[in-house]
């Protein structure tokens, strides 16, 4: 198994409509190459997803986009800058969001109360702001801030669907698909231009991986988002992406279009125990 030249060695990518890129990104945790050599691109309003079996690298290629890990070799780009080296709350300021495949909320918070942390990165009121201002200009003004990150979080439970009378209720007590959508609404609620999505259908039932396959494409349509999608549910792949990659032991094995990638001989391969009509 391969891995990518130094990161000096790799050329910046060419202008094109894309969101993001990712040239010959590799992640080697000791002797293990985990991800090696994976170029990728996400169109800007484009729903793209990546697939493959467990154990394919998925979950720590997503990683490595949001700066949770740094890739061993590669570089990355979004929106135009290079963010291969930065913090993960640097690249979440720039209009990346994401969530998790188990779902983390604060369990002792509202719902309400964990979407308004999802703004933190947009707040401009913080200990510097309290120093050089006014305690009681601060205080309106942080107020009135304040105000504005509560409406804005109960605009996008509403916009995820999740009942009013549910918004000041702990989010250890609501059901799992009413915490998935408190999780996405923390992601959007950060402004994002790239939303990533691990396994936003586990645990769900057909119905409602059906209607988050729907919402996906409000984001999309509505608020002009690109999405990449890690998934298992091969309905639900094939049914929203218009772009699939697929890993298998870190490598790239396929990439293209649903019909392609369904029908290529390596991916009916990779997915051995599953039947073929179900990819």
């Amino acid at each position: 198994m391969s891995v990518a030249a130094a990161p000096d060695q790799v050329e910046r990518p060419e202008a094109r409509d894309s969101i993001l890129t990712a040239l010959n990104i590799s992640k080697v945790f000791g002797g293990l190459v985990a991800v090696s050599d994976v170029s990728f691109e996400v169109p800007r309003r484009s729903i793209v997803s990546i697939i493959g079996p467990n154990g394919a690298g998925k979950t720590t290629f997503f990683n490595m986009l949001t700066g949770l890990y740094k890739p061993s070799t590669g570089r990355i780009w979004f929106d135009g800058r290079e963010i291969t080296r930065l913090r993960p709350d640097q690249i979440t300021k720039l209009g990346v969001a994401r969530t998790f495949q188990n779902i983390r909320l604060f369990g002792t918070m509202t719902a309400l109360e964990n979407v308004m942390v999802g703004q933190h990165s947009r707040m401009k009121s913080g200990l510097w702001a309290a120093i050089l201002r006014p305690p009681r200009r601060m205080k309106v003004w942080a107020n009135a801030e304040e105000e504005r990150v509560r409406a804005h979080a109960r605009e996008m439970l509403e916009f995820v669907g999740l009942r009013r009378d549910l918004h000041d209720q702990l989010s250890v007590n609501l059901s799992y698909g009413d915490q998935r959508r408190v999780e996405v609404a923390r992601a959007l609620a950060s402004d994002p231009k790239l939303l990533l999505l691990d396994e936003p259908t586990a645990g769900m039932n057909p119905e409602e991986s059906a209607r988050l396959t729907r919402f996906m494409q409000r984001l999309r349509d509505e608020l002009g988002i690109s999405i990449l999608l890690i998934e298992h549910d091969m309905k639900v792949v094939m049914g929203v992406s218009e772009h699939i990659t697929v890993l298998d032991h870190g490598e790239k094995i396929a990439e293209g279009p649903p019909e392609e990638v369904r029908a290529n001989p390596r991916v009916v391969e990779a997915y051995l125990g599953k039947q073929e009509e179900d990819l």
